[in-house]
């Protein structure tokens, strides 16, 4: 079943056309990713996935649903949830108070937290958070500030986050990027465990390993266009893949 369809995206800058006519299909319960040089469009394109940026033509349907024109806000309300290259929390805050932050949002369907709420309205909320701390590996670790993290466990967390959104479909744009080797490896069995469960994401990433341990699928976008896409014995073996980044662009 087909979770998210983009037909026909067009997004320009000026001269520059960042997404050329791109089209996809993303299955529910399944690791969609995409890959390409840098410069290749595709942090644009997940921009225009979560309503940070329009497109110019095309439309986007998640469940259904047309995308095109809704806040960002309300599309992560509708199930969508991104982590971004940076990890997007608030430092000086408990583990455990940024993803309840979280959990509250999806709750009340707004971005806010009330400190003088009476803490039994918040316990659920709360249990949620811890869940997806556990789930991410750092419940351990829920009392102490963000700003204490190292960079692979700031992603994590950023992880979590977005768990307790309990979104449909997972935006992850580089989820490795700056990681030592260890820290790679980790969180990427970390997302084979969420993929195991069955929750449909879509990811950015450079390294080729990380990219064929996790996807079922693989879109390849060069200068805005999609120019491959397949299964990742498929792309591996695409002729004009080889030729514009596996063997030759630099990643």
């Amino acid at each position: 079943m087909a979770l998210l369809e983009v037909n026909n995206l067009v997004k320009r800058f000026g001269g520059l056309t960042a997404t050329n006519n791109v089209s996809m299909t993303v299955t529910e319960n399944t690791v969609h990713s995409i890959i390409g040089p840098n410069g290749a469009g595709k942090s644009t394109f997940l921009n225009q996935l979560i309503g940070a940026l329009r497109p110019d033509e095309g439309n986007i349907t998640f469940d259904g649903q047309s995308l095109i024109g809704k806040p960002p806000h309300e599309i992560n309300q509708c199930g969508i949830a991104r982590v971004f290259q940076s990890p997007e929390i608030f430092p000086e805050m408990t583990l455990l108070d940024n993803v309840t932050i979280a959990a509250l949002a999806a709750r009340d369907g707004s971005f806010s937290y009330n400190f003088l709420q009476h803490p039994s309205r918040r316990s659920e909320q709360i249990t949620i958070a811890e869940e997806c701390l556990d789930e991410v590996g750092l419940l351990r670790r829920a009392n102490d500030r963000a700003v204490s993290l190292a960079r692979g466990d700031k992603r994590r967390l950023e992880l979590a986050v977005c768990l307790a959104h309990k979104p449909r479909l997972l935006l992850l744009d580089e989820p490795t990027a700056g990681m030592s080797q260890q820290d790679s490896r980790k969180t990427t069995e970390l997302l084979q465990q969420l993929a195991a469960k069955g929750m449909t994401k879509i990811v950015i990433e450079h390294d080729m390993k990380v990219v064929f341990a996790l996807s079922d699928e693989i879109t390849v976008l060069h200068q805005g266009t999609v120019i491959s896409h397949g299964t990742p014995g498929e792309v591996r073996d695409d002729q004009a893949v080889q030729d514009a980044y596996l063997g030759g662009a630099e990643a």
